[in-house]
């Protein structure tokens, strides 16, 4: 697989992290528009071991019909990344112990620190861009990851993936997003911008679960 070279570039946004906060639908990062949703996508250990597998090897982003390109894994130390406990609360950052791992076509797996480019087309509208791992979680019952924009993209902002096998056997899939319209038709027209999202909300959980639950 081709690679650029690695470009050091910052997020362009301030709010790093802010999907993880519990109260990110009533207080969203400012120009932003919030969204979350969380779905049933069965229960057991297989289930929360497949479903986290397809979500580490981007399987949501690639079955979204985007094109995924340009994987650049962090150069040097192992990048940490930002921690958050479930309830959103900053944590002491971990990594992830795994060596780095790829698919079977050579893309790395998701891991702190890696950009990405994505390209496609979303209801119609674009959906290109660069994006950075904010954080990854890989944990016993808890696994997923968070990506915000760097550069090329029509909104700025950030989606979080979240896979939680609960105590009582069920595993749920959530995903949480603010975007800050940035294209001139995005900001004059905010209502695509809240469609642009819902649409992709649908096409993570197509990817993700086969049973396709309805939201809760």
């Amino acid at each position: 697989m081709r690679r650029g070279s690695f470009n050091d570039d910052t997020v362009d946004y301030a709010a790093v992290g802010a999907t993880q906060a519990a109260d990110l639908l009533q207080y969203p990062p400012e120009r932003s528009l919030p969204a979350a949703e969380s779905w049933r996508i069965g229960s057991g250990e297989s289930r929360f071991q497949s479903a986290s597998e397809a979500l580490l090897s981007w399987t949501a982003q690639r079955a979204a019909g985007l094109q995924l390109s340009d994987v650049r894994p962090a150069s040097g130390p192992m990048y940490s990344g930002v921690s958050f406990d479930s309830e959103g609360h900053p944590i002491a950052p971990t990594r992830l112990e795994a060596d780095q791992r790829f698919d079977e076509d050579g893309t790395p797996f998701v891991s702190p620190g890696t950009t990405v480019r994505l390209r496609g087309r979303v209801a119609g509208m674009r959906a290109d861009g660069e994006l950075r791992v904010i954080f990854a979680v890989e944990e016993p019952r808890r696994v997923g990851f968070a990506l915000g924009t760097v550069a090329d993209s029509v909104v700025s902002g950030e989606e979080s993936f979240m896979l939680d096998w609960l105590d009582n056997d069920e595993v749920w899939f959530t995903v949480r997003a603010f975007d800050a319209p940035k294209a001139v038709l995005y900001r004059v027209f905010r209502g695509l911008v809240r469609r642009r999202r819902r649409e992709l909300f649908t096409r993570y959980l197509r990817a993700i679960s086969p049973l396709y639950a309805t939201p809760a």
